[in-house]
């Protein structure tokens, strides 16, 4: 089969250009990767041309051998559709999970996208937490959520029950909360340690004045939940534009009510008092 007749690789460059349609990839901002399933390697295999052998930055023993399809480092969103072959590459890591190669892809140049550290980790922690579910990580430079991370607290708690009070689905479609990380250097180790912490539990991460990372199962659920949040944001910095305290809003007990019906569990951190 022809790579660009797979559908996992269509699956992936739709997503791409979803985001890009969202405004969320000005220039060659955001990054996305899936970890591909062995029979989908085998269904693409022979376009396979592999490279050298290159440093990832980090040990990720938990993915050794496996493939994943990345987009490119300094490549934009919106030439992923028309010109994939160019913009995104499949790679495959060695077996000690220290190197990469790319074996498809980036025809004119380039290397993997510079976050691939965060990737990677963050690829690794999610597919041990969901028993291997968790197959896509997804960074975009998500307009509201940004604006929300220079006048809200960098907590946890705070931007997980605010967001939560913007939409009633909120708490059903990312019921584990939100992990808010303070402004770091994008693209290394230790940006990638601090995001892969708060993976362990939960599938949203805001980088402060940066970004939003989720995981998910496929392109569809990762996608949606970056959605869900994102518009979440922007009905928060609505409201804030038009005052700056609610007349009403999600109450402890709706929110408890919410999760008895929809049968997810909230934790009880995010329902305290104001």
């Amino acid at each position: 089969m022809k790579f660009l007749e797979a559908e996992f690789v269509k699956g992936f460059i739709r997503m791409a250009n979803d985001g890009w349609e969202q405004g969320w990839h000005e220039r060659n901002g955001g990054n996305l990767s899936y970890r591909v399933k062995e029979e989908e390697v085998q269904l693409v295999r022979e376009n396979f041309a592999p490279g050298e052998w290159q440093e990832i930055g980090t040990t990720v023993k938990g993915l050794a051998g496996e493939y994943f399809l990345v987009t490119g480092s300094g490549k934009y969103f919106r030439n992923v559709a028309i010109a994939p072959e160019e913009s995104i590459c499949m790679i495959e890591l060695d077996e000690s999970g220290e190197k990469y190669r790319i074996v498809w892809g980036l025809i004119n140049g380039g290397r993997p996208t510079s976050e691939l550290p965060s990737h990677l980790m963050n690829l690794e922690v999610v597919k041990k937490k969901s028993d291997g579910r968790y197959r896509v990580v997804y960074h975009a430079h998500t307009t509201n959520i940004i604006a929300l991370t220079f006048v809200l607290p960098l907590s946890d708690e705070v931007f997980t029950r605010e967001l939560w009070e913007m939409a009633t689905e909120c708490p059903v479609v990312f019921p584990d909360g939100i992990g808010v990380i303070p402004w770091m250097v994008p693209g290394g180790k230790e940006i990638a340690v601090a995001t892969s912490e708060k993976m362990k539990q939960y599938d949203v991460a805001v980088w402060a004045h940066h970004g939003m990372f989720a995981t998910g199962e496929d392109f569809d659920l990762t996608f949606g939940l970056m959605h869900t949040v994102e518009k979440a944001a922007e009905i928060l910095v609505k409201m804030l534009s038009m005052r700056s305290d609610k007349l009403q809003t999600i109450t402890p007990d709706n929110f408890r009510d919410l999760a008895k019906d929809f049968g997810v569990t909230l934790p009880e951190r995010f329902l305290q008092e104001k």
